[in-house]
């Protein structure tokens, strides 16, 4: 199967996220861009790009909608991670020191 490419929004950030199913026969893989802004961090990629591989009909089991999961990943770890919390933080708020 050829790799799909979707194009949503979180929290003010455009994210690619490019899913194949199966990949190299063994595997599937999904890419995670953020691309405006450009690199953007993401709660799950400090660099705003994220390559992850996984069993084959993960995400079909869970209903297929790869935006969706993406999102729900995104939340979870956006809830858990105290880094993530305190980058947002600051970014509202400015840094004077930069």
């Amino acid at each position: 199967m050829k790799p799909r490419t979707y194009l949503f929004t979180w929290q003010g950030i455009e994210i690619e996220a490019i899913y194949e199913p199966l990949k190299w026969k063994v595997t599937a893989h999904l890419e995670i861009r953020s691309i405006s802004p450009a690199g953007a961090r993401l709660p799950i990629t400090d660099t705003g790009y994220r390559s992850h591989f996984h069993r084959p009909g993960t995400i079909e089991a869970e209903g297929g909608n790869v935006v969706a999961q993406v999102i729900a990943w995104l939340d979870e770890a956006a809830a858990t991670d105290t880094d993530w919390t305190a980058y947002v933080k600051a970014s509202r708020q400015g840094d004077l020191f930069k």
